[in-house]
């Protein structure tokens, strides 16, 4: 067994959205980023390659890389799973800690544990995401960024 710890962080700017494990979410704000900006899924891949030892996501998804340009997180989360897979590692539980004022996610969290469980090839069971907010302190509580935590373990 192989644990791995991920974040990520990213700027909010004027926009209509947010993508956050996979899920389209509308509000008055989108994220800065060169891919989608979903980070929940970029601090689930960091736990991945970090628990095989594998980099980070900028190894293998580097953002000056155009080829990434706007592209879905989770198209590049299936790609570790497969590189995991190859190696004969696979996901055991993974354990996600979404940190933002808004948008609250209390209404997504099923569906974005469905779409990482199928990305991640496990049962619902093996995912757990859960959001918080810093009542306020910080760049999350004061609506300028977006923050993630993940835990994953790979045998």
């Amino acid at each position: 067994m192989k644990i791995g710890h991920g974040y990520d962080a990213h700027r909010l700017v004027s926009g209509t959205g947010v993508t956050l494990g996979g899920v389209s979410i509308a509000c008055d704000y989108s994220i800065e980023a060169h891919s989608d900006g979903d980070l929940i899924v970029h601090a689930l891949i960091d736990a991945l390659l970090g628990a095989a030892g594998y980099g980070d996501i900028g190894t293998f998804y580097p953002t000056n890389d155009n080829k990434f340009k706007d592209i879905s997180s989770r198209e590049l989360l299936r790609d570790v799973v497969s590189k995991l897979n190859n190696n004969n590692l696979s996901v055991q539980n993974v354990d996600i800690t979404f940190i933002g004022q808004e948008p609250q996610l209390n209404q997504f969290i099923d569906l974005i544990k469905e779409n990482l469980s199928k990305d991640l090839c496990v049962d619902i069971k093996s995912v757990n995401c859960k959001a918080t907010t810093t009542d306020f302190l910080g760049f999350e509580g004061e609506k300028k960024g977006l923050s993630c935590h993940a835990v994953a373990l790979i045998d």
